[in-house]
């Protein structure tokens, strides 16, 4: 038999959506279960930007001044390496915020500093390596979900169920609930390269003959995203590894020469 709890809500998915939709419940007193079906929140290759917006609602919450004393990067101003040239592609020191940049921190620091602060409250409880799998329903009322754990199934009966577990959304899946599409045409292969001496501090992204590659600092080495057009992975598949790794080897170059200003 499946073991069963009963709460306000439950949030299937602990990524920055789930933890920040459980802190500020618990905080207004609901209570509330995130479940997350990985061990920890320790993988790479995801977004590392805290933007302005965000750390204006730290301030807000009381969080930002212990927020920033976690290691991070401030960036005040991005540029881009367009065929050779240095461009400023954004500046963001004229914002009407406290925090006039973007923070780079690793989303894994992210997510365990908000949810450290979220177990204060009594009322929130945060499930790791809890895997939602279905949705229980009482006629057509969605009631609950049914989650796995290392210790068996586990039935949650909640009155609100929310959905923040990704593209492949079993909630939103099991629900019916129709997805809306926004036509974004690319998408990104992430990986790894060594990081040198000289490199530049800032993350960059590098444009070359229709192509980008985008860099963010991870201090010893480079987290790399080479943007490729929607749906372009089986083709590059295709071709092999050693496509790929040739435009990466052209791009480093590019990054190495002498940058000046473009005007």
């Amino acid at each position: 038999m499946a073991e069963k709890l009963q709460t306000r809500c439950v949030i299937a998915g602990g990524g920055p959506a789930g933890i920040m939709a459980g802190y500020l419940l618990a905080r207004a007193g609901v209570p509330v279960i995130v479940l997350e079906k990985h061990a920890d929140f320790f993988r790479d290759f995801r977004g590392d930007t805290i933007h302005p917006s965000t750390l204006e609602l730290m301030y807000e919450l009381g969080l930002l001044e212990e927020f920033l004393k976690q290691p991070h990067q401030e960036v005040r101003e991005l540029r881009a390496v367009i065929n050779g040239q240095t461009v400023p592609i954004a500046d963001f020191t004229k914002l009407p915020t406290r925090c006039k940049f973007i923070a780079f921190m690793p989303q894994w620091d992210f997510l365990n500093f908000l949810s450290t602060h979220a177990k204060e409250f009594p009322s929130f409880q945060l499930l790791m390596q809890h895997e939602v799998v279905d949705l229980t329903f009482d006629q057509q009322r969605v009631t609950g979900v049914r989650a796995k754990t290392p210790q068996g199934e586990l039935e949650i009966r909640a009155d609100l169920i929310i959905g923040a577990d990704g593209r492949h959304s079993i909630v939103q899946a099991r629900a019916g609930l129709e997805r809306q599409e926004f036509g974004v045409a690319i998408d990104a292969l992430w990986m790894r390269i060594s990081k040198k001496q000289d490199d530049p501090q800032q993350s960059f992204g590098f444009f070359q003959q229709g192509k980008l590659l985008v860099l963010l600092d991870r201090g010893d080495y480079w987290q790399c995203g080479f943007v490729i057009p929607k749906g372009g992975f089986d083709e590059i598949k295709a071709r092999g590894l050693q496509q790929v790794s040739k435009r990466h080897r052209q791009l480093r170059r590019i990054s190495a020469r002498p940058r000046g200003r473009a005007r």
